[in-house]
């Protein structure tokens, strides 16, 4: 083979960064190293890898083909350098969760899955649904979990778990002794809502795609605790899962709405490169995932305690 790993690594981080200088930083070379290192390879193969637009360097067809074998080159290399040196564990893994997701069920599964693997290392990284499909697309994370719909072609989908929306408000609304509401008495209210781009704002948008009553939003926030919050202030009622709303429903800090004429129904979804290598370490968080909410219909019913 005329390649070396290192060319190989060098042409992920590049791909990844699309900056020779901050590929550089990552893998702690010098600039000329990495460039050099890139351009053996390139060269050695009399071929282009990347399209040059000033400083900035972007994947051609060629590179996009090679990009997922290269990754999965330097991943089993990985893997195989911690069986040589007798270490155990899955090595780095970069897992992306979706705001409910990752606040009220993906730490628990992380926090699991370190102490079955002491010494592996997790990145989470928590953002809307058009955020974490973006970073898994770009291959900055090895498994996305999202509350939102993916239609991207390079992308593996797989369906997790029913979770359900509820609409809901303070205890002393007029709604909240009422006990449902109509769409037209939807309408009428002042909202507090998720910003577009988040699945939470795709299913309610969704639901309402008939509706002639537009919503009065009077507050978008990219936090279902500050939505929380601000609904508990007066400001109007808001919409997001049932999951997230289960204490505050227990503690009556807040009251469900019932909205026969909504159907608030979604999925969560696993989400992978599709001609990504699985990793064990990935294979081992699905099989977490799964065995979490085995055996229930709804994301609201799962138990806390199920972290042995």
């Amino acid at each position: 083979m005329r390649f070396t790993l290192r060319q190989i690594g060098v042409f992920v981080a590049v791909a990844r960064h699309e900056s020779v200088s901050r590929a550089a930083e990552e893998l702690s070379l010098s600039q000329s190293a990495t460039s050099t290192a890139l351009a053996e390879l390139e060269r050695h193969y009399e071929t282009q890898l990347f399209d040059r637009l000033g400083k900035t360097l972007r994947l051609n067809e060629l590179g996009q083909a090679l990009l997922p074998q290269a990754i999965e080159l330097i991943e089993r290399a990985a893997a195989m350098e911690s069986v040589l040196e007798g270490r155990a564990g899955y090595g780095r893994l970069r897992i992306g969760a979706t705001l409910t997701i990752g606040n009220y069920l993906a730490t628990l599964i992380v926090a699991d899955f370190l102490k079955r693997h002491p010494e592996s290392t997790v990145q989470l990284t928590v953002h809307n649904t058009s955020t974490i499909v973006d970073q898994v697309a770009r291959h900055e994370l090895d498994l996305g979990l999202i509350e939102g719909s993916c239609r991207h072609p390079e992308l593996v989908v797989e369906p997790w778990v029913a979770d359900e929306l509820v609409v809901f408000c303070s205890p002393g609304h007029a709604l909240a002794r009422q006990g449902s509401a109509t769409l037209a008495e939807l309408a009428a209210e002042s909202w507090i809502v998720r910003e577009p781009g988040s699945g939470t704002r795709e299913t309610l948008d969704q639901a309402l795609r008939h509706d002639h009553w537009p919503l009065r939003v009077r507050l978008e926030l990219e936090h279902t605790e500050a939505i929380k919050r601000a609904v508990e202030f007066g400001l109007g009622i808001g919409c997001i899962s049932r999951l997230a709303l289960r204490e505050a429903f227990r503690r009556g800090s807040l009251v469900a709405i019932k909205t026969p004429e909504l159907d608030l129904r979604r999925h969560f979804h696993f989400l992978w490169q599709r001609r990504k290598f699985q990793t064990a370490g990935m294979r081992e968080f699905l099989a977490l995932c799964r065995a979490m909410t085995a055996g229930i219909a709804r994301s609201d019913q799962i138990e806390w305690s199920f972290i042995p």
